[in-house]
């Protein structure tokens, strides 16, 4: 059996705490993700009914003055995101696709949950206005309050969630 063999999380946190500042020593802005999907989504609805994006308010803005939403600066850090977890799971010999899940639910529901999770994550990120990396962490980071009052609601929703959710699980 080949052993696992993990980061030290101390090692991590410094690590993450160092392309934190870089990011904003660099880009003047901190870390985040769920606005990347939202670029995203913004472009694939320019592509497909320009007329819509133009008369609604909302779409409109992110194509003004000839901007396109897929050269956000969030759009290239989720693409980079994704390549570098590519190329982390090809170089660590772990680039293969498995479903992790617990023996009593099914490939389908454990999919079907994880989905519906991510759902509600992207919603509840755009309501508050930014996700983990963005709304907490470069909020912590500058000593936000808004950024320390997320962290504890994004831990206290998930220990909460977890106790109705652990027979999934365990």
């Amino acid at each position: 059996m080949k052993k696992k063999s993990y980061m030290n999380p101390y090692v991590a946190g410094v690590l993450l705490g160092l392309v934190l500042l870089s990011a904003m020593f660099f880009s003047g802005r901190g870390l985040g993700a769920s606005g990347g999907l939202k670029y995203t989504v913004v472009a694939a609805v320019g592509a497909i009914n320009m007329e819509h994006v133009q008369q609604s308010p909302y779409y409109s803005k992110y194509f003004e003055n000839g901007e396109r939403p897929l050269k956000s600066w969030l759009a290239f850090e989720v693409l980079g995101m994704v390549l570098g977890g590519f190329i982390s799971g090809a170089i660590s010999g772990r680039l293969k696709f498995k479903v992790e899940r617990s023996p009593k639910i099914s490939t389908k529901k454990r999919l079907l949950f994880a989905f519906l999770g991510g759902m509600f994550f992207v919603y509840g990120a755009q309501l508050a206005r930014g996700c983990t990396s963005g709304a907490a962490l470069s909020g912590m980071a500058v000593l936000s309050v808004a950024g320390f009052v997320t962290m504890i609601a994004i831990f206290g929703s998930a220990y909460l969630f977890a106790w109705f959710f652990r027979k999934l699980w365990i």
